[in-house]
């Protein structure tokens, strides 16, 4: 997986997505043929939170504020379609195709495959949808710049993205400690918690 891919599909699950990425779209044109990879797909349902079960019952906190730059809907099921690039934040033209977003929409049954042209449609045109169900749709691009393109689309920087994790690491730290991490992205910032810890409670070289 790509390593921006992964960076962006972490942020996403602590911010209460499911999340596919790197979805491959094959066409139809005379032959099968590959017509482009979705980078991110996620979705989010109105109550995701966090609950710890413990001997006296449960503790925790359900449903928790997500991330407010993600601009998560109050209430609605969300579905995001992301595109995630190491340079300026943009979506390349083959992703912006409207038979690409309507295989992305049918992929997670949020709308009918009669009905995902015309959802698909919507996005292209406004950056974000409604479908039959009011589940709320919305096009967006990761990148380490902006582009300033102001296309159809939110954009989000990486360095957001990254620094968000780090806090949120620290912020769980005293949870995450006890866990064995299987996310790549969380694991390694573990790792350089576990370090920093060790570096400042290591005794004084000798002189």
């Amino acid at each position: 997986m790509d390593s921006a891919v992964g960076l962006v599909q972490t942020y996403l699950r602590v911010n209460g997505y499911f999340t596919v990425v790197e979805y491959p779209v094959v066409e139809s044109r005379g032959g099968f043929r590959a017509a482009t990879d979705l980078d991110v797909l996620a979705f989010r349902f109105p109550g995701a939170g966090r609950l710890i079960p413990g001997e006296r019952g449960q503790r925790g906190h359900p449903p928790f504020a997500a991330d407010p730059l993600l601009g998560v809907p109050d209430g609605h099921p969300d579905m995001l379609i992301g595109e995630v690039k190491e340079g300026e934040a943009r979506f390349n033209r083959s992703g912006r195709r409207a038979e690409v977003i309507a295989a992305a929409l049918t992929r997670f049954g949020c709308c009918s495959a009669e009905g995902a042209g015309a959802t698909a449609a919507e996005l292209l045109q406004s950056g974000r949808a409604s479908t039959d169900h009011d589940h709320r749709v919305r096009l967006v691009a990761f990148g380490s710049v902006l582009s300033g393109s102001r296309g159809p689309y939110q954009e989000i920087p990486l360095g957001h993205v990254l620094r968000y994790l780090e806090s949120w690491v620290d912020e769980h730290w005293a949870v995450l400690r006890h866990t064995q991490l299987k996310d790549p992205v969380l694991s390694f910032l573990a790792t350089l918690m576990k370090a920093k810890a060790g570096a400042e409670e290591a005794p004084p070289g000798d002189s």
